[in-house]
């Protein structure tokens, strides 16, 4: 399997998991142990930055061939932005975690890259 062929899937599955989290922490068990907390809000701004980025990787990863190696270094800090900054507020909310406090403006900063990176990829015809 060729890495834009593994972009696209991972992408994809990216795109899947922040549709169930949003959804678990919307209904049920997930939800009802976030507002005990006090930490629904907190899902909420995870998910908010999920989707959107978890869209914006699939299409990228459908691109990929056309961009480089600029835009895979993009397509690789925004995934890592992604998992770093959702995944640890998620880890925060839920098991209250809080020496993962750090890690979420780490993948803050790593979304940014990711988007510094992409004003740079110079887009080439196949």
């Amino acid at each position: 399997m060729n890495p834009h062929s593994k972009f696209i899937i991972i992408a994809a599955v990216t795109g899947l998991l922040a549709v169930i989290l949003g959804a678990l922490g919307a209904h049920g068990a997930v939800h009802d142990t976030l507002v005990a907390n006090g930490k629904l809000e907190s899902w909420e701004v995870g998910v908010r930055y999920h989707l959107p980025h978890a869209m914006l990787l699939y299409g990228l990863a459908m691109f990929s061939r056309s961009g480089g190696k600029k835009l895979t270094l993009a397509w690789l800090s925004l995934f890592t932005g992604l998992l770093l900054f959702s995944g640890s507020i998620y880890l925060l909310a839920y098991f209250g975690w809080k020496w993962l406090g750090p890690v979420t403006p780490l993948g803050g900063l790593f979304l940014m890259i990711g988007w510094l990176q992409l004003a740079f990829v110079k887009w080439q015809r196949e």
